[in-house]
């Protein structure tokens, strides 16, 4: 069968609807990664301290139900030591992230073994007491490992 010569076939591709649906799959993603990406859930206490400059610092926090995290990682208190030991570094500041319903002895027992593994810059994360300038600073109060 011969084709007509009146007509020519088209031979460019049609990209609207892959337009369509890349741009339909990207406001997805736009959407749902801050979501993705919240951190570990602590109601932090008031406090009145200026803020920490910001450096490479090692956040320990421990939320309401008394669990303990270092950086993002949960950690039992018998692992911590281990654990810890392997994520700081000399001189690293640790930042202690405590919910504020959270007993004060397991706050120092954390407290308590960063100074046995050498910690001498130690803070703990709080929110400014001043409503117009509530948001999360960092005590700037070191300890120098004292041990008993």
């Amino acid at each position: 069968m011969k084709r007509s010569r009146g007509k020519s076939l088209n031979q460019e591709m049609n990209l609207t609807n892959l337009i369509d649906v890349v741009f339909a799959i990207l406001i997805v993603f736009l959407i749902s990664a801050p979501l993705m990406s919240q951190g570990i859930k602590v109601e932090l206490p008031n406090a009145e301290a200026p803020t920490l400059e910001q450096k490479k610092m090692l956040k320990v926090s421990i939320t309401k139900d008394e669990k303990i995290y270092l950086e993002d990682m949960e950690v039992q208190i018998d692992d911590f030591n281990e654990i810890f030991k392997s994520l700081w570094q000399d001189e690293m500041p640790v930042v202690i992230n405590a919910d504020e319903s959270v007993k004060y002895g397991i706050v120092m027992k954390v407290v308590s073994l960063a100074q046995a593994a050498g910690v001498k810059q130690l803070g703990f994360l709080t929110i400014d007491k001043d409503p117009k300038d509530a948001k999360e600073t960092k005590s700037t109060k070191g300890t120098k490992g004292k041990k008993k």
